[in-house]
């Protein structure tokens, strides 16, 4: 019996993303939006190109991570539980040119975000090698949480508690676009923990509201945004990093720096993540003394193709 036959499984495989948090050097928990896997052994596998290395590279130093699935966009879902894994991480040095080992996964992919489908093509597939140059995370499971979703009343005794916002805050400008985000802390251990709340801005940083399962800390944290639509295209994701303290009852973040991998939107911001993200790539590879392989071009368009057909 797998420790995740205790979630709700079918909730669980119809997120089509989830936030995944990693242990960055200095210790604070780095979340980001991924998309996830369930195996039939109970493990769970994403993956990251090698221009998004810095996950791997986290994991290879500490294997403890955490995953909340907690937004439902485009799962079907009404009323969807949130659900918290925490656990442990394997990433080998292994890259993947193809398909092999991953094929669920991918064909997950292809048919959840069709827009991807053409990147397995000419003209995009020479822009988008390096999305195609994996590796392979597994986490192995070691808690399960099973949460009700965030009320409209969560973050009310935040709000209650907070002095109005006196000056601009670090993040003010990112965390105001999105109803909600999710916290991630690390818990009296070290361990990252993660929790979906309302920030509230205040004179001293963002006031949030953690649930009573979630065993956060003081120390280093940060807050995740990310939206997608039903077919995870038009995606923005956006992190503001900081130090989780304690206020009185509750917990307020003070944020110290903003990161934007994706940019805002614009058109020059698209252009340099593309160049940002070969050069990542080549990064990877120069240190390793690799030459930059060939991506299994064929292997993909059956997938591709496969998704498309169902």
């Amino acid at each position: 019996m797998s420790l995740l036959d205790s979630a709700p499984l079918d909730a669980l495989d119809a997120y089509r993303t989830c936030e995944f948090a990693t242990l960055g050097r200095d210790g604070t928990p780095l979340a980001w939006p991924t998309a996830v896997r369930r195996r039939p052994d109970g493990t769970l596998l994403l993956s990251t190109s090698l221009a998004f290395a810095q996950k791997a590279l986290n994991i290879r130093r500490d294997g403890r991570v955490a995953l909340l699935f907690s937004d439902p966009t485009g799962s079907g879902l009404e009323g969807a539980p949130q659900i918290f894994v925490g656990g442990h991480a394997d990433c080998p040095d292994e890259i993947m040119t193809g398909p092999q080992g991953a094929e669920d996964y991918w064909r997950m992919l292809f048919e959840r975000q069709p827009h991807s489908r053409a990147y397995v093509s000419a003209p995009m597939r020479f822009l988008m090698d390096w999305y195609y140059l994996r590796l392979l995370i597994t986490v192995t499971p070691g808690q399960v949480v099973v949460r009700p979703p965030l009320s409209e009343a969560a973050g009310a005794s935040a709000a209650s508690a907070a002095p109005a916002a006196t000056g601009d805050l670090a993040g003010a400008a990112q965390l105001a676009r999105f109803r909600t985000a999710v916290l991630a802390a690390r818990d009296a251990s070290g361990a990252p923990v993660l929790a979906r709340t309302r920030p509230v801005p205040t004179s001293e940083g963002f006031a949030v509201d953690v649930p009573a399962d979630c065993p956060a800390a003081a120390g280093p944290a940060a807050l995740l945004v990310h939206r997608h639509d039903d077919h995870l295209n038009h995606l923005h994701n956006a992190l503001v990093r900081g130090e989780l303290r304690a206020a009185g009852t509750g917990w307020v973040l003070v944020p110290t720096k903003v990161v934007e991998p994706m940019g805002s939107g614009r058109v020059s911001d698209a252009v340099r993540v593309l160049r940002d993200t070969r050069r990542a790539t080549d990064r990877y590879l120069g240190r390793r003394g690799l030459p930059r392989p060939r991506v299994r071009w064929e292997e993909f368009r059956a997938l591709a193709r496969d998704a498309r057909r169902r």
